[in-house]
């Protein structure tokens, strides 16, 4: 896999009626351009990092800035101030439909139709072809069958799976300002930041197995901040491993992917297995360096 050395920032500029009124830079890993693929092509990209995230576990609600910006609870708008924060959870999902890609997004049972929503992936040149809500114990799911503009064709290029999913979040911080303390999005661009730091090493957990005759399974999960599917797939990448699809869920400060990977049309042998997890290991684990501490 080509890999050059460069520098950028992937923006995501949302307008003022579906999301946050001003751009924001996705911090991914710094001086890196990856060509690489999450589902059945491939594409270049720049990417760029900095920072470190925060975490907790839940905590009370704070009050909603303005009663529109917050879906049920009481009529005004807002809710009880011992009223415990639901966990929100983010899935993408490149397994269950061969023709477009399937979004998840659940946050307890205080999320609306989500036209907002709908509209700022729009505004990502997508298409929404198929949307849907059902409810179980866990809470209310909104459901969105996916697919790029241009082509009609579900989304593969890890650059805008990340776009998507930090928009999605980004929804939720706005029209839910609760949310922020929950996830790890919430120091940067949250009402109330996360109060704690996640401990890398207690929450990063790699595995690997055999997934049928051609393929194997690579399980990841570790502390969630933005960028972070990109860079995933770009460590996997960097050692000729091909990501051929999978999951990307984002729960609460958490994140946990679920890829299919191959080496030359075959499942990973255990000593690359092996070099696979160290290179993980050691990219989620590895300190978070300033740049301006150079």
């Amino acid at each position: 896999m080509a890999v050059a050395m460069a520098s950028c920032s992937l923006g995501v500029n949302l307008n003022s009626n579906c999301s946050l009124k001003k751009p924001f830079a996705i911090p991914l890993q710094t001086g890196a351009v990856v060509e690489g693929s999450f589902g059945f092509g491939s594409k270049s990209f720049c990417i760029v990092q900095k920072g470190r995230l925060l975490s907790s576990s839940t905590s009370t609600t704070p009050r909603a800035s303005s009663a529109t910006a917050v879906e049920g609870g009481k009529p005004d708008g807002s809710r009880s101030e011992t009223d415990k924060i639901p966990i929100p959870k983010v899935i993408i999902d490149q397994d269950s439909d061969p023709n477009a890609t399937v979004v998840e997004i659940t946050f307890g049972d205080r999320l609306g139709a989500l036209l907002d929503t709908m509209s700022a992936l729009r505004n990502l040149g997508l298409n929404v072809v198929k949307a849907n809500v059902y409810l179980d114990s866990s809470g209310k799911h909104n459901k969105f069958a996916i697919t790029r503009a241009d082509t009609g064709r579900k989304v593969v290029d890890p650059e805008l799976l990340e776009a998507i999913r930090l928009t999605i979040i980004n929804n939720l911080i706005e029209y839910h300002p609760e949310s922020s303390s929950q996830l790890a999005m919430g120091a940067a661009f949250g009402i109330v930041p996360p109060p704690e730091q996640v401990d890398v090493d207690v929450a990063t957990h790699i595995s690997i197995n055999d997934d049928g005759p051609n393929r194997s399974l690579l399980y990841v999960e570790s502390a969630d901040r933005p960028g972070l599917l990109v860079d995933l797939v770009k460590t996997v990448t960097d050692i000729n491993v091909a990501v051929e699809s999978g999951e990307f869920d984002t729960e609460g400060l958490l994140a946990k992917a679920k890829f299919h990977v191959s080496y030359r049309g075959k499942p990973l042998i255990k000593p690359l297995q092996q070099v696979l997890a160290n290179s993980l290991r050691y990219y989620l684990r590895r300190p978070m360096t300033e740049e301006g501490s150079f």
